[in-house]
């Protein structure tokens, strides 16, 4: 799914992990519960997106726009959860 526009998709508890989705436009999308471990987000557009209780562990977030995102209780990266 690589670089392909996917602003306001309601992906709500998609199971995406280890997808490729290096600079995939996400904007303002419904990523709540999803499962993102593993996956790449490298450059990836999450302006305003929703990923409230999402998994993120291990997942690449190098160069990822965040700008307003709602992370509240994301699994991050590196096992934390965001608060």
């Amino acid at each position: 799914l690589s670089e392909v526009n996917l602003s306001e998709a309601n992906l709500d508890g998609a199971d995406l992990s280890g997808a490729n989705l290096k600079r995939v436009c996400l904007d303002k999308a419904n990523l709540n519960e999803a499962d993102l471990r593993g996956a790449n987000l490298e450059g990836t557009f999450l302006y305003g997106a929703y990923l409230s209780g999402a998994n993120l562990e291990g997942a690449n977030l190098e160069g990822a726009k965040l700008y307003g995102a709602d992370l509240r209780g994301a699994i991050m990266p590196d096992g934390t959860i965001h608060e």
